[in-house]
This record gives structure tokens, sequence and C-alpha cells, in this order.
């Protein structure tokens, strides 16, 4: 399906180094994190043993304890331990 997407520029800039890594279109990177994110558990469910990450006042994810924000650095670093 051929659609357009408005993302910030971080989140376009990972999404395309991802791409590169593993030789696949930016479309395919973007279906791949998706699908990742979307079979990972709940990360806001309050019923989980250990609640890291909540949403913040804006929506955005943070972490609980000490109301960080997620940032892109975290989440490549997360995933470049997951392809490593």
């Amino acid at each position: 399906m051929r659609t357009t997407l408005n993302i910030d520029a971080d989140a376009y800039d990972f999404a395309t180094v991802y791409a590169n890594a593993k030789g696949i279109s930016l479309g395919a990177a973007v279906t791949e994190l998706l699908r990742k994110v979307e079979s990972m558990p709940k990360l806001l469910d309050n019923a989980a043993p250990t609640r890291r990450l909540k949403a913040g006042p804006r929506g955005y994810l943070v972490k609980a304890r000490t109301g960080r924000a997620v940032t892109l650095e975290i989440v490549k670093r997360a995933s470049e331990d997951d392809l490593g």
C-alpha cells in the first residue's frame, strides 16, 4: 500500500539507518519496526510486574521512576542490542 507519512526528522533518520543496516527499503523497515512493537508486551499495562515506562502528561513514554522522556538514543541502543 502506498501512503504518505509525516514523521519527525529523528524518527526518519532512525528508520533510514535501520533500513540501510538491514538492506531493505524504508517502507519495509517502518513496517518491520511497527510489527516488532505490536508484538511486544504492552508497555503501559498496569498489570505488568515491572512498570518501567508510563505515559507522560503529553502522551510520550517516560521512565516511570525518573519521569525522563524515552529518547531516540535510548531506542537506538536497545535496537542495536537486539540486532547484535
